[in-house]
């Protein structure tokens, strides 16, 4: 399934959604011009090495600030133009309406927020691994976990391949996003049990995913104050005699 749109009308400008997607378009451009052993360097320094993590939460007060801020760093940078365009596609489908809730600065500390626990909770439970890991799609599973608990009957139109053509059907967020996170969970244990590594970030999709949920749920009140406005102050919404 591959969310391209949903009908969730927003009342602001998504201003720190649309930078998050510049930043990481302008960071994946610039390694696209490094040749392979400086690109490996780049990926290796601002990655998140599990290892690394895992020394630095065993002797936090030591550990150099570098492998600290790599938790942040390496939610924007990207494997290929695969990795980059499906992550991207899903913050633009779903980050601008839990931008336009939480509003534009809490936003931003919510996404980078999910971002460091999901890069915490892969190397936790994939253990001393040396490959670093990344891609922005822990933060983005940060998003849909807020968008989830916002916007459970939101349609979400999704392309569905059915014969060799793409489909286009509308199903409410709690299917698309629940669906989404029970293969994320399966898969994750398949991959704990499986003799070879992974090359998708299971784990720092579900660790995301649950901070996320957890960071939304202070704002479920205002979610709910903003729809109530909404309804009386648009215009066609109207109680008529007889009605």
């Amino acid at each position: 399934m591959i969310p391209i749109s949903d009908r969730n009308a927003t009342r602001g400008f998504p201003i720190t959604n649309l930078t998050l997607i510049a930043i990481n378009v302008v960071v994946f451009l610039m390694e696209l011009t490094m040749h392979s052993r400086q690109l490996d360097q780049f990926i290796f320094a601002w990655g998140v090495v599990p290892e690394d993590v895992l020394l630095a939460l065993g002797h936090p007060l030591q550990a150099p600030l570098h492998v600290w801020t790599t938790l942040i760093t390496s939610q924007f940078l990207h494997a290929g133009w695969a990795h980059i365009i499906g992550n991207m596609l899903f913050l633009w489908v779903f980050g601008d309406n839990v931008e336009d809730v939480l509003g534009s600065l809490t936003y931003l500390v919510f996404y980078l927020l999910s971002g460091v626990v999901a890069g915490l909770a892969q190397a936790v439970v994939i253990g001393p691994s040396q490959i670093p890991s990344i891609g922005a799609s822990g933060a983005i599973a940060g998003v849909l976990g807020g968008y989830l608990l916002l916007y459970p009957w939101t349609k979400v139109t999704i392309l569905l391949p059915i014969f060799f053509f793409f489909w286009g059907i509308d199903l409410p967020a709690v299917l698309v996003i629940g669906w989404w996170f029970i293969q994320q969970f399966f898969y994750g244990v398949a991959v704990l049990s499986a003799t070879a590594a992974s090359g998708i970030a299971f784990w720092a999709h579900i660790g995301g995913f649950v901070a996320g949920m957890t960071l939304v749920l202070p704002f479920l009140g205002r979610r709910r104050r903003r729809r109530t406005t909404s309804y009386y102050d648009e215009p066609d919404h109207y109680i008529l005699p007889g009605n």
